[in-house]
């Protein structure tokens, strides 16, 4: 199914962009249809008749709907889209909730995955939804800063990575004969010392002239391990993103007994099963990589989405050179809170680029 045109917001007179917007703003705080009676005393100064008039107008417009004969309004897809992208006023991040972000990912240390974990957990928490943050696509051409081998018991060798961002990489290589704790600790000083700041396809040829030429100050085991290596992963392609969703069961906080809670069951077991298909929802936040800001998914605007009726709010997250890391952000129902929710993704976003490369 593809995703309704938009409606122009020109063509709404101003009675009709404020019934419309007070009762997509109803609709959004409570999950509940919105009748005229309720539109009629919030306030205005027209009548219930001539609101529901309006109200008609605007249902044979596409831009609101009623789910029963008798129940009142709520925004269709194409209303919510109106509405978000015309009539939504964005507040800032509370001070409370800046200090809480900025704390807590703070305090998660520079170790990536536990930036992602930690960053996934607040914006569920603090958004009502699931929370999603995409990893940098891990690849080894990126400066590094330490280097380090670990011998196992099974035979093989741990490589540890540690690049200047602050991401660690873990390898596994076999081991060569011969090669003892020694040979291990000198073959990681030897590349550490000649990585620090570069990237390996820039220092790989410089390592092997200087082993080939014998000016290297390492036995033989370690410099064929250190051999060994550099051949491994040049050719090794690029492992898999990796994708951290926290605060699935944060969905299950948004049924309401006042709702047809079978069809809100059945549409979060959609979503669940979507949450499953982590390759199209990888490319999803891909998408959102290339954008300046937050994006914003509604229901269909998406085929993975296009079951169960939800929303994403994602935005990209960026190293201070401005160089893309990866995407974050928020899935839940359509009727997000997306006034709340687009400011608490945005600054996220910000803070999650800056503690990775945050320099000690």
């Amino acid at each position: 199914m593809s995703a309704p045109a938009l409606f122009p917001l020109t063509q709404l007179d101003a009675r009709a962009r404020d019934i419309f917007g007070s009762v997509v703003s109803a609709y959004l705080e409570t999950g509940q249809p919105v009748g005229s009676k309720s539109i009629a005393l919030s306030g205005t100064a027209l009548s219930p008749a001539s609101i529901r008039a309006v109200m008609a107008d605007l249902t044979r417009m596409g831009l609101l709907e009623s789910p029963h004969v008798s129940a009142g309004r709520q925004p269709t897809q194409a209303g919510l889209r109106l509405y978000v992208d015309g009539l939504l006023e964005i507040g800032d991040v509370s001070k409370d909730e800046r200090r809480r972000l900025e704390t807590r990912i703070s305090a998660s240390g520079r170790e990536p995955d536990r930036v992602f974990s930690e960053a996934s957990l607040l914006l569920a928490g603090l958004a009502g939804g699931a929370g999603l943050v995409l990893a940098p696509e891990p690849t080894i051409e990126s400066a590094l800063s330490h280097v380090e081998f670990v011998g196992l018991d099974d035979g093989r060798t741990l490589v540890v990575m540690v690049h200047e961002d602050g991401r660690v990489e873990n390898r596994l290589m076999p081991r060569p004969d011969g090669v003892l704790s020694a040979s291990l600790e000198r073959a990681g000083n030897f590349l550490s010392a000649r990585l620090r700041g570069r990237r390996l396809s820039e220092a790989r040829a410089d390592i092997l002239d200087e082993i080939e030429q014998g000016r290297a100050a390492i036995d033989v085991a370690a410099a064929a391990l250190i051999k060994q290596g550099l051949a491994d992963w040049t050719d090794e392609p690029v492992k898999d993103r990796k994708l951290i969703i926290r605060g699935q069961a944060r969905l299950l906080d948004n049924l309401d007994a006042r709702t047809d809670v079978g069809a809100d069951l059945e549409r979060i077991r959609l979503l669940f099963e979507d949450l499953d298909r982590k390759e199209e929802l990888i490319s999803l936040l891909d998408q959102t990589e290339h954008a300046d800001g937050v994006r914003i998914f509604i229901g269909t605007e998406n085929p993975l989405f296009s079951l169960s009726s939800s929303s994403v709010v994602v935005a990209p997250y960026r190293d201070r050179s401005g160089k893309l890391l990866g995407a974050l952000g928020v899935i839940g129902p359509t009727r997000l809170n997306y006034g709340r929710v687009i400011p608490v993704v945005d600054l996220t976003a910000k803070l999650v680029g800056e503690m990775l490369t945050r320099r000690t």
